[in-house]
């Protein structure tokens, strides 16, 4: 699995430019203490080339411990769902619904649990809407994993974008092209006091979706 995820991170360095930068400079050293990890402005199927940004132990550890939930429509898809299967030992397919698909993947969550998702739940199209025509907005699943870790980072990655790169319904990506990311690390406990986590599960739900809301607005390019 690491020499896969590790081929991905070498191919797109030879092919791609990448830059990077951190929220008011302020660089996360260990990125073994990550404990989630929220991508921002889901816009194409090839954001795995995101990997080239991420440290070598990041990758090893996540090749050991990450934890993904990946759409069902996505990982039906004849070669991509059996290539995505292959970035993490614990890939689970949801659908779009709070339904038993997502406590399938709650009950995936260990201590030592890397989770990696997109909380925007669904793909940007070329007119900057979602595929049923709906503004992207930031849906309410992180807060749920939130509520069973206390300690470690909460990394938000805010993507540049990935179009010029791959529009989704295209087959091939175009070489040869910057691709812009930014990140910014917070402990997981102040992300959480941040928020008030005493308040209800529901309220709670509410105010992590709108301060990811307002993170993914400020910080995506």
């Amino acid at each position: 699995m690491f020499l896969f995820i590790a081929s991905v991170k070498l191919i797109a360095r030879l092919f791609y430019r990448f830059e990077v930068t951190w929220v008011e400079g302020r660089e996360l050293d260990d990125w073994r203490q990550v404990r989630v990890f929220a991508f921002l402005n889901h816009t194409s199927l090839f954001e795995p080339l995101f990997l080239s940004t991420m440290p070598w132990h990041f990758l090893w550890n996540g090749s050991k411990h990450a934890l993904l939930p990946i759409a069902d429509k996505t990982m039906n898809r004849p070669f991509l769902g059996p290539m995505l299967s292959l970035m993490a030992p614990d890939v689970v397919s949801i659908t779009r619904k709070k339904d038993d698909s997502w406590d399938g993947f709650m009950h995936k969550l260990q201590p030592d649990s890397v989770v990696c998702l997109a909380p925007e739940g669904r793909m940007m199209r070329a007119n900057g809407l979602d595929s049923s025509g709906k503004p992207m907005t930031v849906r309410g699943g992180v807060s749920d994993i939130l509520q069973h870790i206390e300690d470690g980072y909460l990394l938000f990655g805010y993507s540049g974008g990935l179009h010029h790169v791959q529009i989704p319904g295209e087959r091939l990506p175009r070489l040869f092209k910057t691709i812009k990311i930014k990140y910014e690390a917070l402990p997981v406990s102040q992300f959480k006091r941040e928020i008030n986590e005493e308040t209800s599960s529901r309220k709670f739900k509410i105010a992590v979706v709108k301060n990811m809301q307002m993170r993914r607005e400020r910080h995506c390019f």
